[in-house]
């Protein structure tokens, strides 16, 4: 039997919807942050395309969390059209087919598209035609291209755990799973490099996702700073600068006759003058603007989502402390990748999808909800820490003031977290993300008397009773197939709660946002006020 039209739609009609909802929202997101007088078009569709296909790659999750759970009754029995097993296994194939196409896509991304736009760009001259550009943009791209192979190489050929035999505790504990571990030297590859890409991912939410999820809230609820206070604050300090280079001059008859250090402070005190003027022009437009004292009615509602968002962070922080509590006392140990083959602890962000899909499609919207926030936190992490290399600050990310490189180079570090999302939701919601709400009927003979029950699927039950989804086979495949990975996702999930906690603290210490806050910078064009010089 087929599978029928309805559940098609049901799953995939809302995922093609979301697709156009994150085009949308992408173009506006870059076209909001690009620079105005620094960009290109190659450049900037470039990023467009580069975020949509990374939010993609998480929306899918809900779409293969829905067709599993969707294939079975509320009495565990699996739905007509879904008894025969072929057509379950030709359901979910079609969404693993679309993890691999996404996941390759990222990686094509990541290896070639993205750093020959960035060298590309980084070519432009004058003198410079686009052939000579392309080939120049090519030649260090080649670079990226040999360090796919090498681990597209290193995951075909390295060698894994084997399968474990039928009669092992380990099967047991995972049978469901097991039967469909089966895969080829091109699967182990791409796993290997998801994987990896997975683990870099995971240090970027260690960082940036983990300080959004603490700053965001606490920026929303302290709000900005008033616009007349720091305005008459900023002249003051102005001020200050020019009476002392005032008191330099007069202390020596011409600049010429200036020793070098009182040259460098003449230097500086005159750029911090600069700038401060800078700042007292946008300061000025800032509390003239009509958009400014509309957005003072709608102070309360960013109030309350302040709160709405540090409530959700405190429920993920719970959520995942007891995920984790629960595999250090119940996991399979380091050499499965600390598997979980069932819950034992409370989880309440699992427990409420489990729940909400009965009321569909309140769950999906959730779950969009839940990653919508993982990714906005990640994009408030990047934005108010930066973009780094070791100690050095590359590139800033401010609106209409970021260059078309690190507009590329924030697509690059989203891709990378969003990828680990994927394995953070495993981690927060191991049962939903599983098997959504999948039950099965558990017969029991006692007496020579059979009675059944309904009982929530896991992964020690067999497969012919549950289906599990494919992003939780892709993960605890490799998790126990090269268990390195399965641990170091486990020990960077203690690692991100310490980070949370300590960005938490330094968002409470942390000073209010500056009123135009990301509109001034020393590193600025003096262009780049031409607008308020005309206005």
């Amino acid at each position: 039997m087929a599978v029928p039209g309805v559940v098609i739609a049901a799953g995939w009609i809302p995922f093609i919807v979301v697709l156009v909802l994150t085009l949308l929202f992408s173009g506006f997101y870059i076209r909001y942050f690009m620079h105005k007088y620094d960009s290109e078009v190659s450049t900037t569709l470039t990023a467009i395309f580069a975020l949509t296909v990374t939010l993609l790659t998480s929306a899918l999750v809900p779409v293969d969390i829905f067709l599993v759970s969707y294939m079975k009754d509320a009495d565990g029995t699996f739905k007509e059209w879904a008894n025969n097993s072929s057509v379950r296994d030709e359901t979910e194939d079609t969404v693993l087919i679309a993890y691999y196409v996404l996941y390759a896509i990222v990686a094509f991304c990541l290896f070639l598209f993205l750093p020959f736009m960035y060298f590309f760009y980084e070519e432009k001259d004058e003198n410079s035609s686009c052939k000579s550009r392309c080939c120049t943009a090519l030649k260090y791209s080649i670079v990226t291209v040999l360090i796919a192979a090498t681990f597209l190489l290193i995951g075909a050929f390295v060698p894994t755990k084997s399968n474990p035999n039928s009669n092992s505790t380990d099967w047991k504990k995972i049978e469901a799973l097991f039967k469909d571990m089966a895969s080829n030297g091109i699967e182990d590859a791409l796993s290997f490099v998801i994987s990896t890409f997975s683990l870099i991912g995971m240090l970027g939410i260690m960082t940036y996702t983990a300080y959004g999820m603490s700053a965001l809230p606490m920026d929303l609820v302290k709000g900005q700073s008033s616009p007349r206070s720091e305005r008459l604050k900023t002249e003051t300090e102005r001020d200050e600068r020019k009476k002392k280079r005032q008191a330099l001059r007069e202390k020596f008859a011409n600049r010429s006759s200036m020793s070098s250090r009182a040259r460098r402070v003449d230097t500086t005190l005159a750029e911090e003058e600069r700038l401060m003027s800078r700042r007292e022009r946008h300061l000025v437009a800032s509390e003239k603007s009509w958009c400014r004292k509309c957005m003072i009615l709608l102070r309360p509602f960013e109030i309350i989502m302040g709160v709405v968002f540090f409530l959700m962070a405190l429920l993920v922080f719970i959520s995942l402390l007891l995920t984790n509590i629960d595999k250090a006392m119940h996991s399979m140990g380091y050499l499965s990748g600390y598997a979980l083959p069932e819950r034992h602890l409370p989880n309440p962000v699992d427990i409420a999808l489990v729940y909400s899909q009965k009321a569909f499609p309140l769950d999906y919207i959730l779950m969009v909800g839940i990653i919508a926030y993982f990714v906005l936190c990640s994009m408030s992490g990047i934005r108010n820490i930066g973009i780094w290399f070791l100690w050095i600050k590359m590139y800033k990310i401010r609106p209409r003031r970021t260059s078309p490189q690190g507009l590329l180079m924030f697509c690059m570090i989203l891709m990378f977290v969003v990828l680990a999302i994927n394995v953070v939701l495993y981690e927060l919601t191991p049962q939903y993300s599983s098997f959504g709400s999948e039950h099965y009927m558990n017969f029991t003979t006692e007496n020579n008397v059979t009675s059944s029950s309904v009982k929530q699927c896991t992964t020690a039950v067999s497969e012919d009773l549950c289906v599990v989804t494919r992003m939780t086979l892709l993960l605890v495949r490799f998790f126990y197939k090269m268990w390195v990975f399965g641990a170091a996702y486990y020990w960077l999930t203690w690692a991100f709660l310490g980070t949370f906690l300590i960005g938490f603290l330094v968002a409470v210490i942390k000073k209010r946002r500056s009123a135009i806050s990301g509109e001034v910078d020393e590193d600025d064009f003096e262009e780049s006020d031409d607008e308020l010089i005309r206005g």
